[in-house]
């Protein structure tokens, strides 16, 4: 994409001096196929852990798998075309593969933020309203939520089949259209997928920290001691996923506003700031965001880290077993209920 409008794609002209030289070309290929690769098994492994693990199978769960796709389908459309942009220093893809590019890549940017906002009701629901979580916060509604989403996002994303083009004798994947008339629709497309789903993350965590925070167990000073207990277990859990989630959150603001914060500034400047390791500073924190999230999961939650064994261990197991002979009287090895092969 042009990088006075967007800065993270391509080259510009600018700075094809630097991104011609072979250290910014072997820096920018390594970074970039180091973070896709453990954010594409890591995203991967997200989806098959809640696809093929009962105990998984939570509303919340169903929002990261929302997040893990719509992460994978930045790598895929962003980082990976990136690579071989870097090193050719030309579009490669096509006019199709710019049309189609683009879009995936704004597809799965909306997509992501959006499922963001939605574990992030769900968890205000859940912790702050927990009658109404009870009806509200179902498996079923959830993926009812996670299909509206994607069916609007990719209905929203239609717009840029109209927006870019290759230009420049089939050199570059960039906007057809000027930078005046790029800037409400990027204001737009700032506000409703970073500035209002952050600004509404800040209130409803707020509220959920005030709640689990300030008066845990005020209400069950005349209950028994098992009660007790499991109150304390039950906010104990609900905190651990709290705190997963807006570390996540947390991670996306940060990770998306240099990106952010340049195109914000190139979209009012006469001359856009384009210096090609910032740039390139941009690409990688955007690609970490998408990389980033199951990494926390691992480190953050218990369930998660089992479930990521329980998946390591099914594959282990399925391969030793297939070198077992048929009539072979040894037992095979017990694995948990809760785990499925595949």
């Amino acid at each position: 994409m042009d990088e006075s409008h967007i800065g993270i794609w391509t080259q510009s002209h600018a700075a094809v001096t630097v991104a011609d030289s072979l250290e910014y070309k072997t820096i920018s290929v390594f970074l970039v196929l180091l973070v896709c690769c453990v954010g594409i098994v890591g995203n991967i492994m997200v989806v098959l852990v809640v696809v093929t693990t009962r105990h998984m199978r939570t509303p919340t769960n169903c929002y990261l798998v929302s997040l893990a796709i719509a992460d994978l389908t930045v790598l895929v459309a962003a980082g990976l075309p990136n690579v071989s942009d870097s090193l050719t220093g030309t579009w490669i893809y096509g006019n199709a593969g710019c049309l189609g590019i683009t879009y995936l890549q704004y597809l799965g940017i909306n997509v992501s933020s959006c499922s963001i906002t939605a574990f992030t009701v769900e968890r205000y629901i859940a912790i702050c309203h927990p009658i109404r979580a009870q009806t509200v916060c179902t498996v079923s509604r959830a993926k009812r939520i996670i299909t509206g989403v994607w069916i609007f996002t990719c209905v929203y994303c239609m717009l840029w089949f109209f927006l870019v083009d290759i230009q420049d004798g089939h050199v570059q994947c960039g906007y057809r259209v000027k930078r005046e008339l790029y800037l409400p629709i990027y204001l737009i497309d700032f506000a409703i997928f970073y500035v209002i789903p952050l600004l509404l993350a800040i209130v409803l965590y707020g509220l959920i920290a005030r709640v689990l925070y300030l008066s845990p167990l005020q209400s069950h000073t005349d209950t028994s001691a098992t009660t007790l207990r499991r109150s304390y277990f039950k906010i104990a859990f609900a905190l651990q996923v709290t705190k997963m989630l807006a570390v996540v959150v947390i991670l996306f603001a940060l990770l998306w506003m240099p990106y952010r914060t340049l195109v914000l500034i190139n979209s009012f400047v006469s001359t856009p700031y384009l210096d090609s390791w910032f740039l390139l500073f941009c690409r990688t924190c955007i690609y970490a965001n998408s990389a980033i999230n199951p990494v926390i999961y691992n480190a953050m939650s218990q369930k998660f880290r089992s479930a990521f064994r329980g998946l390591y261990s099914c594959q282990r197991v399925e391969g030793n077993q297939r070198t077992v002979p048929f009539n072979s009287r040894r037992p095979s090895p017990r694995l948990p209920t809760d785990f499925y092969c595949f």
